[in-house]
C-alpha cells in the first residue's frame, strides 16, 4: 500500500511516489549529534494541548494557573539543545514561522513539508517531530488563549474585532475538536518514534526489522509534519472566513482533518506494531548479551555500564547534589555500586547512615576518586505512579551520590537482570561492579553500613577479610564511626560504658552508681544508645540524661545508627553461614538486638577484647559494692575488676574455666588467657 497516494485535499499528492519522497527525506537527514530531551518537550506540548481542548466557557485564568503549576512541577521549562548553537526558543520560533507564514511562491503542502525537513536536517527523527509539534502547539495555544479571553477581556475583544473573528464561537467546536484529535494522533505517532530512538540499537543486530521500521518512521514523520501544515491552515483561514460561510467552512475543515486522523491512525498502528516487535527482539537478545558480558573480563567497566544504562541517553546519570548531567566515562576505572531500591529510596535512618558511612566517613577522602554510588530506582509495577515520580524527584535532588536521570526508561532486559541475576525482590541491594565491570558483590549494603569507606572495594571477599580482622568482640566494633567523639574515645583507648534501656528508673539508678565511680577517679565515658525501636518516650529519656550532664550519649537522630549497624552485623554473619553457637560476635549482637529486660551495659576499652556485659539488676548489684572490687582496677583493668566482682572465685592466678583449643604452631610454648575472665590459664595437652 502506498501511504503517500491519494490525498483528497491536494492536487499534487496523487502523483507522489513513496520511494522518491523517502529518498528525499533521507538526503535531508544529516544529524550532527545535537541532543534534545524529546520526551520532556513532548510532555510540555501535551500539557498545552490538554488546556486547548477545554471548552471556551471554562475560565481561562483557572486553565493558565493550572498549566503553570503543572509545568513548574515537572521542571518542563528547563530545556536545552546541547551541541546546537541555536537556543531552543529560537528554533521553535523559526519552525513556527515556516508552518504558519505561507509566503508567495512557496508551493503546496508537499513542497512546504519538504522544505521544513531540510531546515530540520541536523536533528534526529524524534527531535524533528517534537520540535514541529512544539512550534505548532505554541502558536495554537496563543490563538486559543486569545479566543478564550476576548469575550471578557477588553484588549482581546479589540484584537478580535480587528481580525474579524466570529462573535459566536460555538459553531467552530467540531472543527477544533477534529483539530485536537489530529494533534493527539500526531503525538501518538511521535511517541512511537521516540520509543524506537530509545531502543538498544547499538548493542544488538536486527537488520531486517530495523530497516522496515525506519521506512515506517520516514513515512510517519512526513505525515506528521504535513499534518502540522494542514492544522495551521485551519487557523489562518479563520481570519478570512465570512460569517455567512462559517457553517459550510467548518463542515469541510472537519472532514479534511478527520481524514488526516484516519490516515495517521493507520500509520501509527503499523508503526507501533513494528516498534514493539523490535523492542521484544532486542530485549531478548539484550538479556543473553548481558548474561554473557558479566561472565567475561573487559579492559574497563565502560561496556557493562553502557549496556546497562547508556541506551537511555548519552548522559544517563546526574549528580544529585549539583544536578549536573553525567556520562558513562565519569565512572571509568572506578568501583561502581548500584543502589537498587524502590523510588521511595530507603527508610530515613538507613539513608542517613549509608550517607554517613560512604560519603561522610573519615576515610572517604582517601577513596573518593575510587568509587561512586549510582541510585537505580525501580518501580513496584511496570508503570510509574505519580507518587513514585514525586519520590524520585525529591530524593534525586537531595542525595550526595549519582542517580539515573530517567529510570522509567530502563530496559526490561536490565530489569530482568536485576531480578534474576541479582535476586532483586524489592528489598534494597547494593550491587558492586569492580573497575573491570565484573560483579564482585550482589549486596554490599550491610558491609557499607558496618565499616563504611573502610570496606572499599566492597567485594564479597573484602567482607570476609574484614570479619577476620574483627574476629573478637570489642567496643570499637560496637560503636566505631557512628559519631566522631566516640571514634576519638575508641582511638584513645578510654574506658567506655555503652548502655541501653527505656526504663527511666533503671537509667537514673545506673547513672547514679556510675557517677559515684567516676567521682572516685575512675576515667570512664558513658554512651547511651536507647533501644532498638525509637518512640517519643525516648526523647524524654534523652532530655533527662542531658540534665544529668553526661557527655557522649548519642543524639535522637544517631541512636538508630547504632541499632542499624547491629542488624547489618547479624545479617552479614548469617549470610556467611555463621550461627549463634559457633560465632561469638553473632552471639553478642543477637543478644543485644533481642534483649527485653530493663537495661543492659557493655563495658570495655577501645579495641581491647576485654569486655564485660551486665544486664537487668546485675549492674546495680555489682556497682553497689564498688569499694570492694575497685582496688583491683590498676591490676585487672576496669572490665576485669567488674568481672572479679561477678565471679569472686577468680583471684590472681589461674582461672577455673576450661576451653579446648585446637593445636597450633608455638601454642604450647606461648601464653594464653581465658576468653571469659582474661586471666592466665593452666595448660594440658589432650591426644585424640
Amino acid at each position: 500500500m502506498n501511504w503517500l497516494h491519494s490525498d483528497p485535499f491536494s492536487r499534487s499528492s496523487s502523483c507522489l511516489d513513496e520511494d522518491i519522497v523517502i529518498q528525499k527525506l533521507l538526503l535531508s537527514h544529516d544529524p550532527d549529534g545535537r541532543r534534545l530531551d524529546s520526551e520532556l518537550l513532548l510532555r510540555a506540548t501535551e500539557h498545552v494541548m490538554l488546556y486547548t481542548t477545554s471548552p471556551f466557557e471554562v475560565p481561562v485564568t483557572s486553565l493558565v494557573s493550572d498549566l503553570v503549576f503543572d509545568v513548574a512541577k515537572n521542571n518542563e521549562r528547563n530545556f536545552e539543545v546541547p551541541g546546537s548553537q541555536e537556543p531552543l526558543g529560537q528554533a521553535i520560533y523559526k519552525i513556527s514561522r515556516q508552518i504558519f507564514c505561507k509566503c508567495s511562491g512557496e508551493g503546496d503542502l508537499h513542497t512546504r513539508t519538504m522544505l521544513l525537513f531540510e531546515s530540520l536536517g541536523k536533528y534526529k527523527w524524534d527531535a524533528k517531530m517534537v520540535l514541529v509539534l512544539a512550534a505548532f502547539v505554541a502558536s495554537y495555544g496563543e490563538f486559543r488563549l486569545q479566543m478564550q479571553l476576548y469575550p471578557r477581556d477588553p484588549l482581546a475583544a479589540s484584537t478580535a474585532m480587528l481580525k474579524q473573528w466570529p462573535n459566536d464561537l460555538r459553531p467552530l467546536t467540531p472543527r477544533f475538536n477534529a483539530l485536537s484529535l489530529l494533534v493527539k494522533t500526531m503525538v501518538e505517532v511521535t511517541k512511537c518514534i521516540i520509543k524506537f530512538e530509545g531502543l538498544l540499537l547499538p548493542h544488538v543486530e536486527l537488520d531486517k526489522e530495523i530497516s522496515v521500521t525506519k521506512t515506517y518512521i520516514n513515512v510517519a514523520a512526513y505525515w506528521v509534519v504535513r499534518s502540522a501544515f494542514s492544522c495551521s491552515s485551519q487557523i489562518t483561514d479563520l481570519t478570512a472566513m465570512k460569517p455567512e460561510r462559517c457553517s459550510d467552512s467548518t463542515i469541510i475543515a472537519t472532514w479534511e482533518l478527520s481524514s488526516l486522523v484516519c490516515r495517521l491512525s493507520s500509520i501509527c498502528s503499523r508503526l507501533r506494531r513494528q516498534v514493539d516487535l523490535c523492542h521484544q527482539q532486542i530485549e531478548k537478545k539484550m538479556g543473553k548479551k548481558l548474561s554473557n558480558l558479566f561472565q567475561t573480563t573487559s579492559m574497563d567497566n565502560q561496556e557493562v555500564i553502557h549496556m546497562l544504562f547508556a541506551s537511555m541517553d548519552d548522559l544517563p546519570f546526574k549528580d544529585c547534589s549539583s544536578q549536573a548531567k553525567i556520562g558513562v566515562s565519569e565512572l571509568k576505572n572506578k568501583v561502581v555500586m548500584l543502589l537498587i531500591t524502590k523510588p521511595e529510596l530507603l527508610p530515613t535512618e538507613e539513608s542517613l547512615l549509608l550517607v554517613q558511612q560512604t560519603y561522610d566517613h573519615p576515610l572517604h577522602n582517601k577513596y573518593k576518586e575510587s568509587y561512586d554510588i549510582v541510585w537505580v530506582p525501580v518501580p513496584c509495577s511496570e508503570t510509574w505512579t505519580d507518587a513514585e515520580f514525586s519520590s524520585f524527584n525529591f530524593f534525586s535532588n537531595s542525595l550526595p551520590w549519582y542517580s539515573i536521570r530517567k529510570p522509567w526508561l530502563l530496559s526490561s532486559a536490565v530489569m530482568n537482570c536485576m531480578k534474576q541475576a541479582w535476586n532483586y525482590t524489592g528489598e534494597p541491594l547494593l550491587v558492586v561492579l569492580d573497575s573491570k565491570g565484573m560483579v564482585t558483590n550482589v549486596n554490599a549494603i550491610d558491609m557499607a553500613m558496618i565499616w563504611g569507606a573502610r570496606a572499599y572495594p566492597f567485594s564479597a571477599s573484602r567482607e570476609q577479610e574484614l570479619w577476620e580482622e574483627e574476629e573478637n568482640w570489642t567496643l570499637r566494633l560496637l560503636i566505631d564511626d557512628i559519631d566522631p567523639l566516640l571514634a576519638y574515645w575508641v582511638e584513645e583507648g578510654r574506658n567506655l560504658c555503652v548502655y541501653g534501656s527505656d526504663n527511666q528508673e533503671w537509667i537514673q539508678e545506673f547513672n547514679s552508681k556510675m557517677k559515684e565511680i567516676r567521682s572516685a577517679g575512675v576515667q570512664l565515658e558513658m554512651v547511651y544508645v536507647g533501644k532498638r525501636n525509637l518512640d517519643e518516650h525516648m526523647r524524654h529519656v534523652l532530655a533527662d540524661i542531658a540534665e544529668e550532664r553526661l557527655p557522649g550519649s548519642l543524639s535522637y537522630t544517631k541512636i538508630p545508627f547504632f541499632w542499624l549497624r547491629l542488624e547489618s552485623m547479624r545479617r552479614s554473619k548469617l549470610r556467611l553461614g555463621k550461627t549463634v553457637n559457633s560465632d561469638h560476635i553473632l552471639e553478642e549482637v543477637s543478644a543485644l538486638l533481642e534483649f527485653s529486660g530493663k537495661g543492659w551495659a557493655v563495658i570495655g576499652k577501645g579495641a581491647s577484647t576485654d569486655t564485660v556485659k551486665l544486664q537487668g539488676q546485675e549492674p546495680m548489684q555489682v556497682l553497689s559494692v564498688f569499694p570492694q572490687w575497685g582496688e583491683n582496677i590498676p591490676k585487672l583493668g576496669f572490665p576485669g575488676a567488674i568481672r572479679s566482682a561477678l565471679e569472686p572465685s577468680t583471684l590472681p592466678g589461674p582461672c577455673g574455666h576450661s576451653n579446648v583449643i585446637p593445636y597450633g604452631e608455638g601454642l604450647i610454648e606461648g601464653t594464653a588467657n581465658c576468653e571469659k575472665c582474661k586471666r592466665p590459664t593452666k595448660r594440658f595437652v589432650v591426644f585424640e
